[in-house]
């Protein structure tokens, strides 16, 4: 198992590109409201807080969620651009969670970097922590490793089709496209899914084609 703490406190981070991801900022730039209607959004996995102030900064409440408290400290040290704050924590641990609500939820680093085992879980958790009507907005991994790269991961890749059954007993998907906008290297290789909480978990609802 990863120890993200010790790599964040030995500033070994390559994912870190010291700035928000690309897709994000096309996403916000698009004209599409479901993170710009929210009253807060939820970022799982924040690390130094790129994303976070990238939400903040556009006038939109930001909560930045990581389980390494170094992480969190360094996010913390930055110049804050606006209704942004951070908490180290589980996110698989409610209690993280007491007094904090959240109608949308920006996925980027988390759900690649957990095991995938744990995914099922990750998908009860966004269930769990967003209402009726909440809007999960992320950007997936398809193939993050280079062909002949022999590690198996973090980070770990997903097809869109694992991606929708995984979330489907809580979430519909509204919509899906590779982004135009990536790290340099990643051009081609992500999914921008937009997902909304279901109000009858469990029933069925026809997707878009995507």
């Amino acid at each position: 198992m990863t120890d993200w703490d010790e790599r964040w406190r030995q500033g070994d981070t390559p994912w870190d590109k010291g700035y928000a991801a690309p897709p994000l900022s096309e996403y916000l730039e698009s004209g599409a409201t479901e993170l710009h209607r929210a009253r807060r959004v939820l970022v799982p996995g924040c690390g130094s807080g790129h994303d976070v102030r990238e939400l903040s900064s556009r006038g939109i409440g930001a909560t930045g969620l990581d389980l390494s408290a170094a992480a969190v400290e360094r996010a913390r040290s930055e110049t804050p651009a606006g209704r942004e704050d951070y908490v180290d924590g589980d996110l698989f641990d409610a209690e993280w969670r007491i007094g904090r609500e959240f109608d949308a939820v920006w996925e980027h680093t988390c759900f690649c970097a957990i095991d995938p085992s744990m995914r099922p879980a990750y998908a009860k958790a966004m269930a769990e922590i967003l209402p009726t009507g909440g809007h999960l907005v992320g950007v997936f991994f398809l193939t993050p490793r280079d062909p002949g790269d022999p590690g198996e991961g973090p980070p770990f890749g997903a097809s869109r089709e694992e991606i929708e059954a995984l979330f489907a007993p809580w979430f519909v998907l509204k919509s899906g496209r590779v982004p135009d906008r990536a790290y340099p290297g990643r051009e081609g290789r992500e999914w921008l899914a937009v997902l909304e909480r279901r109000a009858n978990p469990g029933v069925a609802e026809a997707a878009p084609s995507v």
